[in-house]
């Protein structure tokens, strides 16, 4: 018995559809499948990815971070992780909010702070360019007692979007 398993020979495809056996031609070896040309929409893998609209991009910021804040607001995420992208004065600002609301709440044990920013959700969000890498937004966020507007401030730093401001109404 033979540990080498034999060679089948497989029919190999160009990008043109085209088939070719092996050795269908004499004396060359079996043509390999061709890369297709890149379409402009796509990049080469050499070439890092970039994204293709800032606004885009400072959107899906925005509304991650604003729904993080008011999470943090409700007490059901630690603050820390807001810190890569939050400025240090708008984080020491949201923890301190947050400070007061956590001894308001143990203070009162009003039924209806302990609703305030519970089940918070981004309804939308509006972004405006006010310099070249710097941006403003706005968002609406509804929660089960009413409903807010937080404004927000990003620029661009090494690549990354920074809040700058953040403005809880």
């Amino acid at each position: 018995m033979s540990a080498v398993t034999p060679i089948r020979t497989a029919k190999t495809t160009n990008w043109a559809g085209q088939g070719t056996a092996p050795g269908a031609e004499a004396g060359h070896a079996p043509r390999r499948p061709t890369t297709p040309p890149l379409s402009p929409g796509r990049q080469a893998a050499s070439t890092p990815l970039r994204p293709v609209d800032d606004m885009a991009e400072v959107r899906a910021v925005t509304r991650t971070t604003v729904q993080a804040a008011m999470e943090v607001l409700a007490g059901i995420r630690p603050i820390h992780q807001l810190a890569r992208r939050l400025d240090p004065r708008c984080l020491t600002a949201l923890q301190h909010r947050a400070a007061l609301i956590r001894r308001e709440l143990t203070r009162t044990g009003s039924p209806a702070l302990a609703r305030l920013h519970r089940n918070s959700t981004v309804r939308s969000v509006r972004v405006c360019e006010v310099a070249d890498g710097i941006y403003e937004a706005s968002a609406v966020v509804v929660d089960d007692v009413r409903a807010r507007a937080v404004a927000v401030r990003l620029e661009q730093s090494k690549q990354v979007w920074r809040v700058t401001e953040l403005v809880i109404g």
